[in-house]
């Protein structure tokens, strides 16, 4: 990380196709060592980029001058401590996120630290409160403070003094766990939010008094503002009328006249790209299978930078993570299935880009397996969306995992480097994720149809996703196993529940095993919207949530289970993975692995934790799915 490396773009259409994996196997390290840097960010001049470092136990971050790679300043919180992300406020400031995190898999414990600092380390400043605050507009005129939203028992606006932590009220709302959206001259517009019993809510700013003109349950229709056009006349609207995917409009606030923007049939829009004077929209970005963007404003100068970006990294994604406040450069992030990635900056003077950093330079691409982007209908006739990832050696139906994602309401499984996916695959095992009924990005009323279905048809839509793969020849029938985290972790040992002569094996990783103990133990149920939210997903009645339980249908589970869990977890506490395992061994059928590390949490963080992990799932796999699991005549 010294010196940056000058590539012509021109250079970047020679990138090396695919070519699968060959030879030796990949260690097994190789795939869980943490990156290099885990996220990037820009300076509004261009001049400065800081970097996030994990080491260990914790996450640092370095700044360095553009020109030259030279080291201005570090920053380090200790243990458990980790940067999570960098907000420029103007210039030479930021303000770091600094959340304790006890767990690979968890979200941020408590509210994050925020603390601010010039870009050479001078000026360093806790900000106070700052972690409960939303930052609503940096107003880039006045380089002492921004705008930021607080929820109390209303949704206030305040400007924030980004040196000395002061704040004086703008405006407030009768919202709760709201945003405000301002126009491009600084007026309070809209305020969009979400009351404690989960309602959403959008209101419209109109003289001295809000209008409510949207407001629907959790899981219904959407109507949101984004921006205001570059006239500051019409508003951009994320809109879905009864849960479908949410397309854009622009909207006429006076006449009502909607005018359509962009949409995708399948999925929900990811990210926007808006013009480096925060004005214009110019694209929108959609997760659909592989990542993309939709141009919307296909003329402007900026739109041609990164469509012109787009094209010269084939076989790869192009994500864009900040540009300069007068446009010149332009920090981006290629990757794909095979590529960790690395991170750009262009400068649109010169026409050049700079290469910064390689995420895991370690990995070979053409060592690793293509994950490619599936669909298939459900039994009910619901289209799903998944991918497979088929190991580069043999040939034939392969021994496959089913690999069920965490959440699971808001996360999905997306196109990309995944190390977990990654290892399997090398050790050759087809690897199967399915975007199953309550994932996020389908729509809200694909959401909704998971509420209170965790353990019956979102579990089906997993078994639909592997008889597909038996029927395309994908998958060996008689060599399938499931594993998973968190909330995967539940739906590894539900499958087996729900199909008990399907599987020859089951991997429950920091993992959810009773819904009656999610209303009691953890970090979910200690605030009323947790509270909330466990109501409004899981089984209303005790009887049905048992039903829906793999600790409570044990005489299901034939096949030979293994158990990984952090004693400090606090997302799903140890309490879960003791009644399964008492429950498992009552029954005569203990976990035949069982691993337990007495420091991690949701998810290991240390290095040699997780090697011994995925090194212990390799031989568990392999007994039981894999080469170790045929008779000796068909080796």
């Amino acid at each position: 990380m010294n010196r940056f490396k000058t590539v012509l773009l021109a250079a970047l259409l020679a990138l090396a196709p695919f070519t699968g994996a060959a030879g030796k196997p990949v260690p097994v390290g190789d795939f869980f060592k943490d990156p290099e840097f885990t996220s990037v960010s820009l300076s509004p001049t261009g001049q400065y980029i800081t970097v996030s470092v994990p080491q260990g136990d914790r996450t640092v971050l370095a700044a360095f001058e553009v020109d030259g790679m030279k080291l201005v300043g570090k920053w380090d919180f200790g243990a458990k401590k980790h940067i999570e992300r960098v907000s420029w406020v103007n210039d030479r400031r930021f303000l770091m996120y600094v959340s304790e995190k006890l767990g690979r898999f968890d979200f941020r414990v408590g509210t994050p630290d925020v603390y601010a600092s010039d870009v050479d380390g001078k000026n360093r400043a806790d900000m106070p409160n700052l972690g409960t605050y939303q930052i609503v507009d940096k107003t880039w005129d006045d380089p002492r403070t921004i705008l930021v939203q607080r929820s109390v028992d209303s949704a206030y606006l305040f400007r924030y003094d980004v040196y000395d932590g002061r704040v004086v009220t703008v405006a407030t709302a009768p919202i709760r766990f709201g945003s405000f959206l301002l126009d491009h001259e600084g007026k309070v517009r809209y305020a969009v939010g979400q009351q404690e019993d989960l309602k959403s809510v959008t209101l419209r700013r109109e003289g001295e008094r809000w209008v409510t003109i949207h407001s629907a349950d959790m899981g219904g229709a959407v109507r949101t503002p984004l921006s205001f056009d570059g006239e500051n006349k019409r508003v951009f609207f994320e809109v879905s009328d009864e849960g479908e995917p949410a397309r854009v409009v622009l909207v006429d606030p006076e006449s009502r006249e909607e005018t359509p923007v962009a949409g995708n049939p399948n999925v929900d829009p990811a990210a926007y790209l808006f013009s480096s004077d925060e004005r214009e929209l110019l694209a929108v970005a959609h997760l659909d299978g592989i990542p993309g963007y939709t141009f919307v404003n296909k003329t402007h100068p900026e739109s041609l930078t990164y469509a012109g970006l787009i094209n010269a990294f084939p076989r790869h994604v192009v994500g864009f993570g900040g540009i300069s406040r007068d446009g010149r450069y332009i920090l981006f992030r290629s990757y794909s299935d095979v590529d960790p990635g690395a991170y750009y900056l262009f400068d649109r003077k010169t026409g050049q880009a700079k290469f910064l950093l390689a995420t895991m330079d370690w990995i070979k691409p053409e060592q690793m397996a293509e994950m490619i982007p599936v669909s298939f209908p459900a039994r009910d006739g619901t289209k799903l969306h998944g991918y497979l990832t088929l190991p580069a050696k043999g040939s034939g139906p392969a021994p496959l995992v089913l690999n069920p994602h965490g959440g699971p309401h808001g996360p999905r499984d997306r196109w990309g480097f995944n190390p977990e996916v990654q290892f399997l695959a090398s050790r050759g095992y087809a690897v199967l994720q399915v975007n199953f009924r309550g994932s996020g990005g389908y729509g809200t009323a694909f959401e909704r149809k998971g509420y209170r279905n965790w353990g019956t048809t979102m579990i089906d839509d997993m078994t639909d996703a592997v008889d597909w793969a038996i029927r395309q020849g994908h998958a060996d029938k008689d060599r399938i196993c499931t594993y998973g985290a968190s909330y995967g972790g539940y739906a590894a040992l539900q499958t087996v529940v729900r199909e008990p002569e399907k599987y020859k094996c089951t991997i429950g990783y920091v993992g959810v095993y009773s819904l009656p103990l999610m209303f009691k133990d953890g970090d979910i149920p200690q605030s009323e919207s947790g509270r909330n939210y466990l109501a409004r997903v899981l089984p209303e009645s005790l009887a049905e949530q048992q039903k829906q339980s793999p600790a409570e249908n044990v005489d299901r589970i034939r096949i030979p289970v293994m158990l990984v869990h952090g004693a400090k977890d606090e997302r799903v506490p140890m309490s879960q993975y003791r009644l399964l395992k008492k429950n498992l061994t009552d029954a005569g059928r203990p976990p035949e692995v069982d691993i337990v590390e007495d420091k991690e949490g949701h998810g290991f963080y240390d290095f040699d934790n997780q090697v011994d992990l995925y090194t212990a799932m390799e031989k568990f796999l392999d007994k039981h799915i894999g080469e170790g699991a045929k008779p000796a005549s068909a080796n």
